[in-house]
């Protein structure tokens, strides 16, 4: 096992779990102790330039994930595995599935941004672009994409954590990735998928699931989890554990 990721579960089905922009591999710590280890292996990647590859310096691409990911996968020896990705990580599984579609069992894609990725309005990518380097705009973009219903100390907490976690280079790289890329194209529609979003999301929600993924992937369902919002690994882990697993080894 690499150490720069960690691992929950002894299971024969390997599950890889992949973060989002304000995160890293350690996002879904809320969500670990519950999980089902005699069923699932669980493994825990940061992406280059964050948690434990903070000094690990890359183009900062969705391509480049993808290929770091199945040379993970290698090193563990997962002949197949399934995916779950969170935010950006929900893009970053679609294209897995696309280098190497035969090896993927199941995707789980958490509050994901499409495969087309995110066009913003002027004003909002100008907030997204400040936000790199500007602590009171990331808990405005936490805040909002939460519903603006979570305590403050939560949303302190989480702006000090993504400050943390990433370095700035990578930080502002990734978001040019997660909203100019466009993978849709490319997308093979014949993985089980299950996308999981938040009641109180403003944005990556069950409209946006339904003309973006539910187009690419027809057979694909989506539920929408009570009580959460973008996050909810954070807000609701222990609902978010039982549709992951109820997919996962249906």
């Amino acid at each position: 096992m690499s150490a720069t990721t960690h691992r929950v579960g002894h299971g024969e089905h390997p599950v890889i779990a992949l973060h989002g922009w304000f995160g890293d591999a350690r996002s879904f710590e809320p969500m670990e102790p519950w999980l089902s280890r005699d069923t699932f292996s669980y493994v825990f990647m940061d992406y280059r330039g964050y948690g434990a590859r903070w000094d690990v310096v890359g183009a900062y691409t969705i391509d480049e994930i993808a290929i770091d990911i199945l040379s993970l996968a290698d090193e563990l020896g997962f002949d197949s595995f399934s995916l779950i990705g969170h935010s950006m990580g929900g893009m970053v599984l679609e294209k897995v599935a696309i280098l190497a579609p035969g090896r993927i069992r199941r995707l789980v894609a958490i509050a994901p941004v499409p495969a087309t990725g995110m066009r913003y309005d002027a004003s909002t990518r100008d907030v997204l672009d400040r936000a790199c380097g500007d602590a009171s705009l990331r808990r405005a973009i936490i805040d909002r994409s939460t519903g603006g219903r979570l305590p403050a100390s939560w949303l302190d907490w989480k702006v000090a954590y993504s400050l943390s976690t990433s370095t700035p280079e990578a930080f502002a790289a990734y978001l040019r990735a997660w909203t100019d890329t466009d993978v849709s194209a490319q997308v093979v529609d014949r993985h089980r998928m299950k996308l999981l979003v938040g009641e109180h999301d403003p944005v990556f929600d069950h409209a946006l699931m339904t003309r973006t993924y539910l187009r690419l992937h027809p057979q694909a369902s989506c539920e929408v989890l009570r009580n959460a919002g973008h996050y909810p690994m954070n807000e609701t882990p222990l609902a978010l554990v039982s549709a992951i697993e109820a997919f996962l080894g249906a």
